[in-house]
C-alpha cells in the first residue's frame, strides 16, 4: 500500500471515528432529553429543570472541547507530515549536490570530445550523460537557464567578477556563465556562476 492510499485510509477512519464519537454525544443529549421530560411529567420540584440544563451545558461543553481537540490533532497530523515530505526533498538535495561536480565533469569531457575526432567515444559518453541527467531531472532537479545577454539578477546568479562589456548592450548583462546553476524543486540548490559587463 502506497504512502497516499495509507494517508486516505488514516483520514477515512479518523473521520468515521469522530461521526462515530458525534452519534454517541448526540443519543446521550436526546436521552437525557427524553429522561428529563418523563421525569418532568412525574415530578414536579423546581430542581429538575435547573439540572437538566446543566446536564446539557455539561454535555455541550465537553462535545466543543472534544471537536477543538480533533481539530488540534488534525492540524498537528497535517503539519508533521508536510515537514516529514520536506525532510524527504532535503535528504536526497544532500546526494544530489553531491552529483553536481560529475555533471560538471560530463560537461567538461563532452567539450572535449567534440574537438577529437572520435565520433564512437563521444556518443557513448553522451549516452551516459544523458542518462545521469534524467535521472537527476527525475528527482526534481532543474538546470538554471543563463545565457549571454541575460540581465543579472543578484537573487538568482553569482557574479564571480566583472570585465568591461565587449559590447555596449552588454553592459550590466551577463558576459558570460562560469558554472552551471541548478535548482531542486523550488530551492536554488547551486547558483550560476557568471561574469557581468561593465
Amino acid at each position: 500500500m502506497s504512502e497516499k492510499e495509507q494517508n486516505q485510509e488514516n483520514i477515512s477512519n479518523e473521520e468515521s471515528i469522530k461521526d462515530q464519537v458525534e452519534e454517541i454525544l448526540d443519543e446521550a443529549i436526546e436521552e437525557a432529553d427524553s429522561k428529563d421530560a418523563a421525569g418532568d411529567k412525574s415530578s414536579s420540584g423546581n430542581e429538575q429543570p435547573d439540572e437538566k440544563e446543566q446536564l446539557k451545558a455539561d454535555l455541550e461543553k465537553e462535545k466543543d472541547k472534544f471537536l477543538r481537540l480533533f481539530a488540534e490533532f488534525e492540524n498537528y497530523k497535517r503539519r508533521t507530515s508536510k515537514e516529514r515530505v520536506e525532510m524527504f526533498k532535503t535528504a536526497s538535495q544532500d546526494v544530489i549536490v553531491s552529483m553536481l561536480p560529475v555533471l560538471d565533469d560530463f560537461d567538461r569531457a563532452l567539450g572535449e570530445l567534440k574537438k577529437a575526432k572520435d565520433k564512437e567515444l563521444l556518443k557513448g559518453v553522451e549516452l551516459i550523460s544523458n542518462k545521469f541527467r534524467s535521472t537527476l531531472r527525475s528527482k526534481g532537479l532543474e538546470e538554471i537557464e543563463v545565457k549571454e545577454g541575460d540581465t543579472f539578477d543578484a537573487e538568482v546568479h553569482e557574479a564571480i567578477t566583472q570585465i568591461p562589456a565587449p559590447k555596449d548592450k552588454l553592459k550590466g548583462k551577463i558576459v558570460d556563465v562560469v558554472e552551471t546553476g541548478y535548482k531542486l524543486g523550488d530551492r536554488i540548490i547551486r547558483y550560476p556562476k557568471v561574469v557581468t559587463g561593465k
